[in-house]
């Protein structure tokens, strides 16, 4: 393979936040990509993870991706995956990237043209809705059975649904994170009404899927997002607390 040169901007997607913060199947993807870059002269001059299922089909519920794209197209960089199905399991989506400006490349398949890259896509899209519909069905044949499905202790249950919840919680602000920041630098946001409307103009949802943000979910977002992301407790002024 012939050494690589240039910019490249890497994206990894993990489909379960307990896959996110474990490092389950980010690490595989790590190394198919600087197994790929291996050799020549070249930068990633960026890299983005994301904790979100691969079904999605609208870029804004990919902030990270919107990010990684961004990035790309203004340091005039490829976009490095370590899979097709990284990117998505959409081929409406994986269409809509192969015609846009950003070049990508997939490090499993880098002599991947277009058109086979759209065939990829295809079979990606069809495995997805075959593992649903395989454990549908499994989940089907045990009531047939008489197995009751569910928890066995409801108090167990309880206690680790409400873990998952924030942990969905915490996933979705690590998310937006990258998108308050690019806010606050471009447009000097400097208060929670000032990010709330800024996050309603670019058509971001809340956590709840609304399309209006509030002062007071701008504050527990903030609340949520890990430390150092640039976002800083100045922006909590005291006009804007709920």
């Amino acid at each position: 393979m012939t050494p690589h040169t240039g910019k490249f901007v890497a994206y990894y997607r993990v489909s379960t936040d307990k896959q996110g913060t474990s490092g389950l199947g980010l690490a595989a993807q790590r190394d198919l990509v600087n197994t790929f870059l291996n050799g020549g002269k070249w930068d990633i001059i960026g890299e983005y993870t994301e904790i979100e299922s691969g079904t999605r089909k609208k870029l804004k519920d990919r902030p990270c991706l919107t990010a990684a794209l961004d990035l790309a197209k203004k340091q005039k960089a490829t976009l490095v995956v370590a899979k097709l199905d990284r990117l998505a399991r959409d081929v409406q989506f994986i269409s809509t990237l192969l015609n846009g400006k950003v070049p990508f490349v997939c490090a499993d398949m880098p002599e991947a043209d277009k058109t086979f890259l759209q065939m990829m896509a295809v079979f990606a899209e069809y495995e997805a809705k075959r593992i649903s519909q395989r454990t549908s069905e499994a989940l089907q044949a045990l009531k047939r059975k008489g197995v009751k499905l569910g928890s066995k202790s409801p108090e167990i249950g309880s206690a680790a649904g409400l873990e998952v919840i924030q942990q969905r919680a915490d996933a979705y602000a690590n998310r937006v994170a990258p998108i308050v920041n690019d806010i606050v630098r471009k447009t000097g946001a400097s208060t929670l009404r000032d990010i709330a409307t800024a996050l309603t103009a670019r058509g971001i949802e809340t956590p709840r899927g609304n399309a209006t943000w509030h002062p007071s979910q701008v504050s527990l977002l903030l609340k949520r997002i890990s430390g150092g992301g640039g976002v800083t407790k100045e922006l909590l002024l005291p006009k804007d607390k709920p």
